[in-house]
Order: C-alpha cells, then sequence, then structure tokens
C-alpha cells in the first residue's frame, strides 16, 4: 500500500462507538468516523471521550479516518 496521498489531520474523540470505532471532531469543525491503526489496536491503546489524536484519511472518502497517534 502506498502512502501518497494520505492526509494527516489532528481532532478530538466525542463519542465512543462499538468494536474501537470513534466520533472524532476534526480541528476544522468536521465530524468524521474513525477506527484505530493496527500499532494501537495490537498495543492496545487505550482512547476515551475527550483524547486529542492524529487522524490520517484518504483523500476519497472524507468521512471516515484511521487514528494512528494518541497525543
Amino acid at each position: 500500500m502506498s502512502k501518497e496521498g494520505i492526509i494527516e489531520v489532528e481532532g478530538k474523540i466525542i463519542e465512543v462507538l462499538p468494536n474501537q470505532m470513534f466520533n472524532v471532531e476534526l480541528t476544522n469543525k468536521h465530524k468524521i468516523v474513525c477506527y484505530t491503526g493496527g500499532k494501537m489496536r495490537k498495543n492496545r491503546i487505550r482512547i476515551v471521550a475527550g483524547d486529542k489524536v492524529q487522524v490520517e484519511m484518504s483523500p476519497y472518502d472524507m468521512g471516515k479516518g484511521r487514528i494512528i497517534y494518541r497525543m
């Protein structure tokens, strides 16, 4: 998989959903649905509402994203 065209933005967790899914409000006030990335899921890094996270999104689907880092 190529990392070309990946958009990285910061956001804040506003709601925790089942199956490690989260509603995230980005810094530009857009709300998207995100899931945890592979390393975060593997190492069982916990994320709660109010945490600031770094999200990567595909330019083809701006409504979904992957959480890659908790700040």
